[in-house]
């Protein structure tokens, strides 16, 4: 049997504020040619299908598009898909009676009416001949609320994370025939796992979500997984993976390669886990490679090439610029540089020369300094570590009036 693992589609996501529903098709039509090139047998999508709980009319539509092409173009194709931190588990369970005539499953969450109802949570994997070849954990995004209740002196949230996957293990355990493999999806951040700067949501704040790559045992013979956008094994074990997102989520991204992930199993084992790179659907360009003066920036912006590309696949540009103090006008002048050229300013990076000044204000402030200093002094603290200088006169006259504003008094 032969399975295709991906996540973290975030339908509906945009990248400073410019809609990304051309890339999106064109990674699901991509993605339709691959199921069927590599004559898979089952789709898993671990979670975060949509980028926000209240994904818009043409996201949806994207997804059911999806879903019947992939029916057309590959009858036998088993899907199995379940909602991540991003998504909303109602939405996405309610048109299962829909999604069953194209053979997919989708768990959104694992509660129904307060009962977590492990039977729901376990669903079959099937070959091109209708075998049942494995049986799949299929496990959305737990919150605290959706774990079992466990007394014990580690943290219970993850002591009941564990417990769920291993109650929903002995079910797929006592259904499961000899030579049927077990395939676990989750949606979670796990322990040791690289994250990508701008791109993932923290689950839960302090990071006491990590889940220790032990959550799952070892007779579980893959492990699908979702929430972090980099490709990666966990815990240095082959059978733990993210497969990363299909698109760059931030610029931090642009050299990254993105991939799904193809495992080909043999009775209960995996026989070989191998990368399938994703195409850059859109460029990212970041000019320079590396912060310069605002004249040699504006430059290399006016010396781009003005080839004619539609809109939606325009490459996205930052520009990165070094500044000696704060620059007003500089979005405009980098706009003027830019006219007709076919490419879309998402973002314009600053960075300041050091000061040679080995004055103390630039050192970082500290709690401490935070109670003892008035506003007036950890703003020109600030300025100085930013820019090099001190405030000017009436950047300072405009701070204070704001300060007097907020305190409910009015300005002279």
């Amino acid at each position: 049997m032969r399975l295709l693992h991906t996540s973290d589609w975030h339908l509906g996501q945009t990248l400073h504020d410019f809609d990304r529903a051309y890339e999106h098709q064109c990674f699901l039509d991509w993605l339709l040619d691959t199921l069927e090139t590599e004559q898979t047998d089952a789709l898993l999508i671990a979670g975060d299908i949509f980028d926000n709980s209240n994904p818009s009319a043409e996201s949806q539509k994207q997804l059911y598009r999806f879903l019947t092409a992939a029916k057309r173009r590959v009858p036998d194709l088993d899907i199995v898909m379940i909602a991540g931190n991003h998504d909303s588990s109602g939405r996405l369970e309610a048109p299962a009676s829909l999604f069953a005539a194209f053979d997919a499953t989708a768990v959104g969450c694992a509660r129904q009416q307060g009962e977590i109802e492990l039977d729901r949570l376990v669903t079959p994997l099937k070959n091109r001949n209708g075998e049942i070849v494995a049986w799949c954990l299929a496990v959305p995004f737990l919150r605290p609320g959706d774990v079992p209740r466990v007394e014990a002196d580690g943290d219970p949230y993850l002591e009941g994370i564990a417990l769920l996957y291993q109650q929903v293990l002995e079910v797929a355990l006592s259904r499961r025939e000899p030579g049927q493999a077990i395939i676990a999806l989750g949606h979670c951040h796990m322990n040791g796992g690289e994250t990508s700067a701008d791109s993932e949501r923290r689950i839960v704040i302090g990071g006491a979500e990590a889940l220790p790559v032990d959550t799952f045992d070892p007779v579980i013979a893959y492990v699908a997984l979702g929430h972090l956008h980099r490709a990666q094994k966990v815990g240095g074990q082959e059978r733990v993976r993210y497969c990363g997102s299909p698109l760059p989520m931030s610029f931090t991204e642009m050299h990254y390669k993105h991939q799904v992930l193809r495992i080909d199993l043999d009775g209960e084992s995996v026989t070989e886990i191998s990368p399938i790179y994703i195409p850059r659907f859109v460029e990212l360009l970041r000019i320079p490679a590396q912060p310069a003066p605002v004249d040699d920036v504006l430059a290399m912006l006016a010396a781009l090439d003005r080839l004619d590309k539609p809109l939606e696949a325009q490459p996205y540009l930052q520009a990165w610029v070094l500044l000696n103090g704060p620059d007003p006008g500089l979005r405009t002048r980098i706009e003027s540089a830019l006219d007709g050229k076919p490419v879309r300013l998402v973002k314009i990076e600053t960075r300041y020369n050091a000061s040679a000044d080995g004055d103390a204000a630039s050192s970082p402030l500290s709690l401490d300094d935070l109670g003892r200093l008035q506003p007036e002094d950890i703003f020109s603290k600030l300025h100085w570590r930013k820019y090099g200088k001190e405030p000017a006169a009436d950047l300072m006259k405009a701070f204070r009036e704001l300060l007097l504003e907020s305190s409910g008094a009015r300005t002279p």
